[in-house]
């Protein structure tokens, strides 16, 4: 590379390095009055992190568990306050876990997504948020089929390598603002990749997935957030990510649906029981960051701060729906009659349009937009009642 690329890094890295800086004290001071709870002891931890994590009061076995990852220049307790997840996990039942960088590890507290020595499956960072995990099931008697991770920036890139690293582990995970798999393997690349963000074949981008472990399925789902606005993590990363997880799910590249949520922009895929395995959020003119607004009966899930930006969706709510934690459960009977009805045989549906289903609880889309019909592997039948129930839960004509 030659000096004046070198001399234009340093200058770019010096910039997002003071950046980065400006908000810590902003971030430590949202963290003040945190319902975390540090925890000491919890196996090897190769990568040196500590464990804050949060169970509310009388929750029984097999709950749920959901890890987040804060962003750089920010702590377990801030961001949580910011994004609103322990209040989330009182309301609806489910154990928090929140792994916290250390500036011994990293000069910004940003999770060294980026680095081999904690990317790799059993070592460094990714190894230590993976004790920690079996330390909660252990303790808690947490669901082993019921475990999710989401994260923002540097925290999003790390979503991305655990559900790589550890597939086998999570049911579902959500990157806010971050970088696909496997694209950066030290900081020069780690900072090309936030600015620019080159584009690479599906497959390649796949691969990266498949040869992090050795699970061959099923694999996880994927919600993917982030802002058009960004200047600090280019927002084609989240097309990058999107088409490196189609791949790993065998799902076309033309979504299923398109439409908006809250007045975003939605795009969704599903395989062939209806079912959503991927899908991407586009925060309108939204700069870096977590977007905050309200959610179900004007409810609200965080605090604006550093990087938690007000935008009229809280995506802290819509990721813990996608996750399935928001549903009641004093509904067995109504979900039983739906999976009844589902397996009649019924007309294939036509299609639905509707401008905006900011009211409904879990959207699907605002706006059937059909891309062909959902892939058949191994001549499996498609579940058309199931399509059917889904489609009609998307524009408010069911819940």
């Amino acid at each position: 590379m030659s000096l004046i690329k070198n001399v234009e890094f340093l200058r770019r890295w010096s910039r997002l390095h003071q950046f980065n800086g400006l908000d810590i004290a902003r971030d430590l001071a949202l963290g003040t009055h945190s319902p975390l709870a540090e925890v000491k002891g919890f196996g090897a931890n190769p990568g040196h992190l500590g464990m804050w994590s949060f169970v509310p009061a009388g929750l029984g076995q097999g709950a749920p568990l959901v890890v987040v990852l804060h962003g750089c220049g920010q702590t377990a307790a801030g961001y949580d306050q910011g994004a609103g997840w322990s209040t989330l996990a009182e309301r609806y039942g489910f154990a928090l876990l929140m792994p916290e960088q250390r500036r011994t590890n990293n000069a910004q507290g940003c999770f060294n997504w980026f680095n081999p020595e904690d990317t790799a499956r059993d070592h460094g960072e990714a190894c230590s948020i993976r004790r920690m995990i079996a330390r909660m099931v252990r303790d808690h008697g947490i669901d082993k089929h019921r475990i999710f991770v989401t994260g923002l920036s540097a925290g999003g890139a790390m979503t991305s390598v655990m559900l790589a690293t550890y597939p086998e582990v999570f049911a579902a995970g959500a990157v806010i603002a971050g970088l696909p798999f496997g694209v950066a393997s030290n900081v020069r690349e780690a900072l090309n990749g936030m600015l620019q963000s080159n584009s690479r074949p599906a497959a390649e981008l796949g691969d990266l997935v498949r040869g992090a472990s050795t699970h061959k399925g099923p694999w996880p789902k994927l919600s993917v957030w982030h802002g058009s606005a960004d200047r600090t993590v280019n927002p084609a990363n989240a097309n990058e990510i999107v088409k490196q997880w189609l791949d790993v799910h065998g799902l076309p590249a033309a979504p299923m649906f398109e439409g908006t949520v809250d007045g975003h922009p939605h795009q969704v895929w599903w395989n062939a029981d209806g079912e959503t395995i991927v899908e991407s959020y586009t925060i309108t003119d939204m700069a870096h960051g977590t977007p905050l607004g309200l959610a179900d009966n004007d409810e609200r899930y965080g605090a604006e701060g550093a990087f938690l930006i007000e935008a009229g969706i809280s995506s802290s709510y819509h990721i813990a729906d996608f996750f399935g934690l928001t549903k009641s459960i004093s509904q067995p009977r109504a979900a039983a009659t739906i999976a009844a009805d589902a397996a009649k045989p019924q007309p294939s549906p036509a299609p639905l349009r509707t401008p905006d289903v900011a009211a409904v609880r879990r959207p699907l889309t605002a706006q059937h937009r059909p891309a062909g019909p959902p892939p058949q592997r191994r001549r499996r039948a498609i579940n058309v009642g199931a399509i059917i129930t889904r489609a009609l839960t998307a524009v408010g004509l069911m819940k």
